[in-house]
């Protein structure tokens, strides 16, 4: 029970929710004990991929917690929330609705580098405190601005759009590019906007660095656009390597634990780093590097390896100068 578990995980529960009912299918399902961790929050408003690590994976979840993500999300115009989603109070509103044409214009200007301040009703710390506890107190939230970056930002497949024709790369995503024409709609909506016909909502996919906020995402579009917007759908398509095509719902990991099936859901250790290129070792080598020795004439390029004595997980590795340094060691 070393590997992932992909959860696509409900509306309403937090990340750590999630984790407990882990853990919970596991005892009930007569695993035993481990280990169990999430690698990257998502909002109890927000659905989608969610990676479990397992045993000794937990020991990959904070590189997970440094990936790039993708998410499909929906700006509603017109009001803004204190939370920047449906679930908060609205304190600001405005008549102004884009067009599809000013929104093609628009986006294109955050893609690439940006900065943005993340939303008051966060879990980042202000002297000690979690913000969203703070605000949920009535204190004033003051939060730095942080830089991230966008990837790529455009009109979510799922709702009849795409990314740009022109992209390509970045590991098979997108690469930011403009926006055309084609905003999202829904098939079942009629024909898609017009490039004139104003839209009181939109749908955008958006690959995104490590800390970044969809929400403040959402809110700063909406601004640029001359109007206010909060989020009301928010789902993530991908974690680093996960999507949601192996990811089951809790419903079917309690019905596999109950069956003793778990085994044929849990993804390998190695699938958290399938970026990484694999390092054979000598059964001596493996012995050494399970020691905390270095291993010296390696002749590979510098960077992380992941060493595997056949088909047996390691270590994580560094090698620099021919020499291979443990990252991480899996106990198992």
């Amino acid at each position: 029970m070393h590997g992932w578990i992909i959860i696509d995980k409900p509306l309403g529960l937090g990340s750590t929710q999630v984790v407990s009912a882990v853990k919970r299918a596991l005892r009930q399902g007569d695993y035993g004990k481990w280990k169990v961790g999430h690698g990257g929050t998502l909002d109890p408003l927000a659905t989608g991929v969610l990676p479990v690590a397992v045993g000794e994976a937990t020991k990959l979840a904070g590189r997970m917690l440094d990936s790039d993500k993708v998410y499909d999300f929906t700006i509603r115009f017109g009001e803004q929330t204190d939370t920047l989603d449906a679930e908060g109070v609205v304190i600001a509103t405005s008549d102004v609705r884009p067009t599809a044409a000013q929104v093609a214009a628009v986006l294109p200007r955050f893609t690439g580098p940006i900065t943005q301040v993340p939303p008051a009703y966060s879990a980042l710390k202000v002297d000690g405190a979690r913000a969203y506890d703070l605000a949920r107190a009535g204190e004033e939230v003051v939060l730095a601005s942080r830089a991230v970056t966008i990837h790529a930002l455009y009109s979510s497949p799922g709702w009849g759009g795409g990314p740009p024709a022109s992209a390509g790369g970045g590991g098979g995503l997108p690469q930011a590019a403009p926006l055309g024409e084609a905003l999202l709609h829904h098939p079942s909506d009629g024909p898609p906007p017009l490039a004139g016909e104003e839209l009181p909502e939109l749908t955008l996919t958006a690959h995104v660095s490590k800390g970044t906020y969809i929400r403040s995402l959402a809110r700063d579009i909406a601004l640029a656009l001359g109007t206010v917007g909060h989020v009301t759908m928010l789902r993530r398509t991908k974690a680093g390597p996960f999507t949601l095509t192996p990811a089951i719902s809790l419903d079917k990991l309690a019905e596999a634990a109950m069956a003793r099936t778990l085994e044929q859901l849990i993804l390998p250790l190695r699938a958290g780093l399938d970026d990484i290129p694999a390092l054979s070792l000598s059964p001596d080598q493996a012995g050494a590097l399970r020691q905390g020795r270095v291993l010296t004439g390696i002749a590979e390029d510098d960077g992380p390896y992941f060493a595997c004595d056949g088909d047996k997980p390691v270590a994580l590795v560094a090698v620099e100068g021919h020499e291979a340094r443990v990252v991480r060691g899996f106990n198992l």
